[in-house]
């Protein structure tokens, strides 16, 4: 008979209220619900009460009660097994849930996450993932009568999970980058196999040895400090830390590395992609845009060549036609020696850019210099551009080699006029300032020189990155993006700075901080230096050049001041020639081939220690002579005038 009227304690219930009313239960284990305890008849209204699957299981056959939430794990064993054994119910893992169970009857609450169990509740065994806590039922007498389950099936999640704990295996293993987790202790604790084939070496012997092992010489200084920065839990993201593979060859990774978020743990987590191929393009791209900068630089040099050889050939022929009139032949020898000055600064120019010139870093007064670029300036720029100097008195001056300065200015000049097609004005300046306070320059006097345009101006992202090299907003063909990272490097390498000031409101404004010089004690220039046949008289030098026309003048020239001179074609027949004579004085070529001219000033000294020796040289070499033999070399920067060397004579003599 039905014990409806003896549930009637139940409040609703759904389904399972339903028939928990309409159940028989004379022949349940745990009797009709007239007996049951207050206990049980509290936890069966809570279960039936709840959304969340429950059961309950009771008395000492733990009779299977539960609710419409967990009709959906029964599946098929719905609804006939209500009120059966807990053991019958689920037979198919009773082995592997009694131990719970059994925890949970003598007082024990457990807890179970993501348990796997083969259960066969649709009439096959299948895979499901349970959790789940087991907590204990107390009688009237406080004695453990049941147990009380609320659980939920993780199975979908689980599997969902396991296929997504696989594709990341997939791609762990597959991925060329390197996945790697390691100590601080300098150990690696697990890697992904990227590791051993892009590094030639087996994970074993990856783990056993210490990562600074395979990691580049070079760049274990830049691992200690990420290390220490991780250590004090910052992140490092895109550091790049070259590897050794087995075969000594080395391999460039951009790295981004985690410290594990654990209280007192001792690792870390790192990610590290190849970038050789892209540092190889890198450089490819530099290298093409390097001789695009290289293809327009050497046009505009050619054409100014051009010119100063057409001022210098035309005044030499000039004077070959007509050499009886004297005025007229010093007039003209005086435009021919103007064109080659302006030759000498156009190859310091091009030195500076090739960066093969050493900084001639000096006391540089600044209103002469810019004064002196008025013609270049007016030239460059053209008739639309107003030009404006506010530049001061003598008294300023800079620590700046005046080439690279001079330079810089006129690339200054040049970025303006092209923000300016339509014209303009361009302004500049020069003031005292006194920095204390500043992150990139040390506190002291330094000058400030402004170049305002009234142009275009720049953005700021544009203004960020204008410094940048090759960075240029100028369509392709129409800018190199050199020129104003040589300002920059100009300003560093004299110990200032160049930047951006954007406080104006149109155009733009550059300024250059440079360190302030005293302007040192006018000497006596070369030009000024008369010339006197007695200066040399009585002593021989040694002159030793590859370069046959060199070789004359200077031989000339030396007789003119009086010297007797000995010359030489190479490094071998110089050394020849010292052996059998006593020259005074050696004047050597640098850049010549078999010896240059370092290495036969190593060999003459060891046989003439006290020869003094001078070194005619290119621009380009003076860091290379001063490598060789140290700051102390006699360098005549070629070219040179028979005054300029009159005056290194007088020094010695």
């Amino acid at each position: 008979m039905a014990d409806g009227d003896s549930l009637r304690f139940l409040s609703g219930g759904g389904e399972m209220g339903e028939r928990m009313r309409a159940h028989n239960w004379s022949c349940s284990p745990i009797g009709v619900p007239e007996t049951w305890p207050q206990a049980l008849r509290t936890a069966v209204n809570i279960m039936l009460t709840s959304r969340q699957p429950m059961f309950i299981a009771w008395g000492p056959k733990l009779a299977f009660l539960y609710n419409d939430g967990y009709i959906p794990i029964f599946g098929g064993k719905h609804p006939h097994t209500l009120g059966l054994p807990f053991a019958e119910v689920w037979s198919e893992i009773w082995d592997d849930i009694r131990p719970l169970v059994d925890r949970a009857l003598a007082g024990e609450a457990t807890w179970s996450e993501n348990l796997h169990l083969v259960m066969e509740r649709n009439g096959y065994p299948e895979d499901t993932w349970y959790t789940f806590s087991y907590s204990p039922l107390r009688d009237e007498f406080s004695e453990v009568a049941g147990m009380f389950c609320a659980c939920m099936e993780t199975t979908a999640q689980v599997i969902a999970e396991r296929r997504s704990t696989a594709e990341r295996e997939r791609l762990f293993e597959l991925t060329r980058d390197l996945f790697g987790v390691a100590t601080f202790d300098g150990y690696l604790k697990s890697i992904n196999p990227a590791w051993s084939r892009i590094l030639g070496r087996s994970e074993a012997a990856l783990l056993a040895e210490p990562f600074t092992a395979i990691i580049h010489p070079e760049d274990l200084p830049a691992t200690a400090a990420v290390l220490e920065r991780l250590q004090s839990g910052s992140p490092e993201h895109q550091f790049q830390i070259r590897l050794l593979k087995a075969d000594g060859g080395a391999v460039s990774f951009a790295w981004t590395a985690v410290p594990d978020a654990t209280p007192g743990s001792n690792i870390f987590y790192a990610v590290g992609r190849d970038i050789t191929d892209d540092l190889r393009r890198e450089e490819q791209l530099r290298q093409s845009q390097k001789m695009e900068a290289v293809g327009l630089l050497t046009g505009g040099v050619a054409h100014d060549f051009n010119n100063l050889l057409q001022v210098v050939s035309g005044n030499l022929d000039l004077i070959r036609r007509n050499p009886a009139d004297p005025a007229r032949v010093v007039r003209l020898a005086s435009n021919g020696l103007l064109a080659t000055e302006r030759g000498v600064k156009l190859t310091a120019q091009l030195l500076a850019f090739s960066r093969a010139q050493k900084p001639d870093i000096r006391t540089t007064p600044v209103s002469p210099l810019i004064a002196g670029m008025d013609e270049i300036l007016r030239r460059s720029l053209g008739p639309t551009i107003q030009i404006e100097f506010e530049i001061g008195g003598d008294g300023l001056c800079v620590m700046a080699d005046p080439t690279q300065l001079e330079m810089a200015l006129l690339n200054l000049a040049i970025n303006a006029r092209d923000a300016m097609p339509g014209g303009g004005a361009l302004h500049f300046s020069a003031r005292d300032r006194i920095v204390s306070d500043d992150a990139e320059l040390l506190p002291g006097r330094y000058v400030e020189i402004r170049v305002a345009d009234t142009g275009t101006g720049m953005s700021a992202d544009t203004a960020v990155r204008a410094f940048d090299p090759f960075f240029t907003t100028k369509g392709v063909g129409k800018g190199t993006g050199l020129g104003l990272s040589q300002v920059y490097a100009m300003a560093k390498q004299a110990g200032g700075v160049a930047r951006i000031d954007r406080s104006e409101r149109r155009g733009t404004v550059i300024a250059l901080l440079l360190k302030a010089a005293e302007l040192e004690d006018p000497s006596e220039s070369p030009d000024d230096v008369v010339t006197s046949a007695r200066l040399g008289r009585g002593r021989t030098v040694l002159v030793v050049d590859d370069d046959l026309d060199v070789l004359l003048f200077l031989r000339d020239a030396l007789e003119a001041l009086g010297c007797k001179v000995i010359t030489a074609q190479d490094g071998m027949s110089g050394l020849d020639a010292l052996g059998r004579a006593d020259p005074d004085l050696l004047l050597l070529d640098f850049a010549m081939p078999g010896m240059n001219g370092a290495e036969v000033a190593d060999r003459a000294r060891v046989m003439r220690p006290e020869l003094p020796i001078i070194f005619a040289s290119g621009y380009a070499e003076t860091a290379a002579i001063e490598a060789a033999l140290g700051d102390g070399a006699v360098i005549m920067r070629k070219p040179f005038r028979v005054a300029d060397l009159e005056a290194v004579l007088q020094t010695l003599y």
